[in-house]
């Protein structure tokens, strides 16, 4: 018993020893791979790359050594990594399909005919027959989709409105001016306590005139009234009221004369209608000539926007169409009105044609010559085929968008663009109702198209040879 642990002692002292002295020749270091043997059928196989030995992130695809001397260690298919593995495992062409050419594995444009590595010690990735569709279509995957954002939308009628904003002034409406002046020769005798910017009411007291042609005109129709001549007297006296009438004597002065049968000395003015007095040059005692206008006043409860509607936007007004008008002297007030005349011509200098809006203004709060915006209302009602502005690729001389076909792949399609408004635009043609398109991300997808396509072309230039296909699981070059 003694003899047999002895000998077991021994054997632990001199497998210590050996242990030291493997770690003394190996320079104070153990080896970084886990096994310290190899077995003679691991000798037979071939590595997949070589790893740094301090285990840095550095890789080789051939036998190396480091800065300090030492000896890369092989990797293994089924060896598990110590450290991060490099970013793809060299890829095997597959023997059943046709491989047309090898693409970088960084992405890079660069093809090769035959496999290579690029300086990394990366695998070309092959590229089989059937990956590269002629069909325009553009092919990404699931992961790429999802990292780009990729979002897509259906293209759907609905009613664009392009907004067309122009600016302005308020005017006057025409039709609702009155002036007071007069037909015949006559003298101012009073005024009322009416001045410019007076606000009247129709049949309110203006002032009071005398004349000599009245006079004489009432003087005569009312002889006629008081004769007791028989037989045309009464067509002589209607005769007498309209020259009343032609000297512009309001009405109620000659009802009154017909019923107190008294010619008065001086006749009441009085305002024609409900506004502002805009004018003033009636003075007591003044002589008026006729045509002198004395008074001059203004409805406001009607006004206009003159605004003037850049050339371009010609074509999406009409008249009837709704417009909201804000002004600059009431933040956040809106005026409603419509277009009521677009007038025919545009000024040679600014490429504006002037358009007549009608709004109300029922408290006088837009004054004449005040600046208002205008923004146009030009929906028409009709839906259009239409899609988000954010699809529209527009490189100025065409637009395009790119379809979304399912299964990751994309189709650039060329189309006609019609009305903007809204954040969407009008498709004439190129698109079918319902078809989605790329709304989010669409410009990366065009990157990614124009580099499959370089690819494609330096493929083309470099044709690979018959042999290509046999040289897939050849020796690498």
């Amino acid at each position: 018993m003694k003899t047999l642990r002895l000998l077991t002692t021994t054997l632990a002292l001199g497998g210590a020893l050996a242990l030291v002295g493997y770690w003394y020749a190996s320079g104070g270091r153990w080896p970084a791979h886990a096994d310290l043997t190899i077995s003679a059928a691991a000798a037979d196989r071939k590595p997949l790359y070589y790893r740094d030995p301090g285990g840095a992130p550095s890789w080789s695809a051939v036998p190396k050594k480091d800065a300090q001397g030492r000896d890369y260690v092989p990797v293994y298919d089924e060896d598990g990594p110590a450290t991060e593995p490099p970013k793809a495992k060299p890829q095997q062409a597959n023997a059943s399909r046709k491989v047309l050419y090898y693409r970088n594995p960084m992405g890079l444009p660069d093809t090769s005919p035959v496999p290579k590595k690029d300086p990394m010690g990366m695998d070309y990735v092959p590229v089989y027959e059937g990956d590269e569709t002629d069909d325009g279509t553009v092919k990404l995957s699931p992961g790429k989709i999802q990292r780009t954002g990729v979002k897509s939308e259906p293209a759907e009628r609905r009613s664009i409105s392009v907004a067309v904003k122009a600016p302005g002034t308020i005017q006057l409406d025409e039709r609702r001016i009155s002036v007071i002046a007069m037909r015949a020769e006559s003298f101012v005798q009073k005024i009322a306590d009416v001045t410019t910017g007076t606000r009247v009411k129709a049949g309110q007291p203006l002032m009071e005139v005398y004349s000599s042609a009245i006079a004489s005109a009432a003087a005569e129709y009312l002889a006629t009234l008081n004769s007791k001549v028989v037989g045309g007297v009464e067509a002589y006296g209607r005769g007498s009221r309209q020259r009343l009438t032609n000297l512009d004597v309001p009405e109620p002065v000659i009802t009154a004369m017909e019923k107190s049968k008294v010619a008065p000395v001086t006749v009441q003015w009085t305002a024609p209608r409900d506004g502002i007095v805009l004018e003033r040059n009636a003075i007591e005692g003044m002589r008026a000539n006729p045509g002198d206008v004395l008074f001059r006043i203004a409805d406001t409860s009607v006004v206009w926007a003159l605004v003037d509607v850049a050339e371009r936007d010609l074509g999406n007004i009409v008249v009837g169409q709704p417009v909201t008008i804000r002004a600059r002297s009431f933040a956040g007030r809106t005026f409603s009105g419509k277009i009521a005349v677009i007038y025919p011509q545009v000024n040679r200098d600014t490429r504006t044609a002037r358009v007549r809006i009608e709004l109300s203004n029922p408290d006088a709060a837009l004054l004449p010559d005040m600046y208002v915006d205008a923004d146009i209302d030009t929906a028409d009602g009709s839906p259009v085929l239409s899609v988000p502005d954010s699809s529209v690729l527009d490189t100025g001389a065409r637009q395009a968008v790119l379809v979304d076909k399912g299964e990751g792949r994309f189709e650039p399609r060329e189309v006609k663009l019609g009305r903007r408004g809204g954040g969407y635009v009008e498709i004439r043609d190129g698109l079918k109702d319902g078809e989605s398109v790329v709304t989010s991300a669409n410009f990366l997808i065009d990157a990614e198209s124009n580099l499959k396509a370089a690819l494609k072309g330096f493929a083309e230039a470099n044709p690979a040879p018959d042999a290509a296909s046999g040289h897939a699981h050849g020796e690498h070059k």
